[in-house]
């Protein structure tokens, strides 16, 4: 297997295709916007909502590396403002989710057509390391979400 090939399965498997875990995708299916902003009473935890808009953050500043809109880290931004939830309407909530699909598809586009050469190429790290960065990083916040909606109650008890 070479090495696009590999990321593309990583970038797969932890969005929306069945694994050894359960994809981000399959664990945000059904969320109601309640459900995305709940935390457990005095709680230092982000929401579900709160770590879908810190993946859509990074996705985006990936694609925008990608394309090219982007060369520069965003000024006076911190880690923690990648959280930030503006609205907790039910139809933001579905935004949010919409995007993060988009995202994620218009990026696995991209990689799709890259060459092993193009997975070097620096903005300003290789391609290829950014997406297997991108890959663990959903997945430590897919566990986080999936966590979440355990103590919720809303994680079914057996998955096949």
């Amino acid at each position: 297997m070479d090495k696009k090939a590999l990321l593309l399965h990583g970038w797969e498997i932890g969005y929306d295709k069945q694994d050894w875990y359960p994809p981000l995708a399959d664990a945000l299916k059904g969320v109601t916007a309640e459900q995305a902003n709940w935390k457990p009473e005095g709680a230092s935890i982000n929401t579900i909502w709160e770590n879908v808009q810190h993946l859509v953050f990074y996705k985006e500043r990936f694609l925008k590396r990608l394309t090219g809109e982007e060369t520069k880290n965003p000024k006076g931004l911190t880690n923690d403002d990648t959280f930030a939830v503006v609205s907790v309407e039910p139809s933001a909530w579905e935004e949010t989710v919409k995007k993060l699909d988009d995202l994620h598809q218009s990026i696995h586009s991209i990689i799709a057509g890259y060459s092993d050469d193009d997975l070097e190429r620096e903005v300003p790290d290789p391609v290829g390391m950014w997406l297997y960065s991108l890959i663990l990083h959903d997945a430590y916040h897919t566990g986080q979400i999936i966590q979440i909606l355990k103590l919720q109650g809303s994680w079914p008890a057996k998955r096949s």
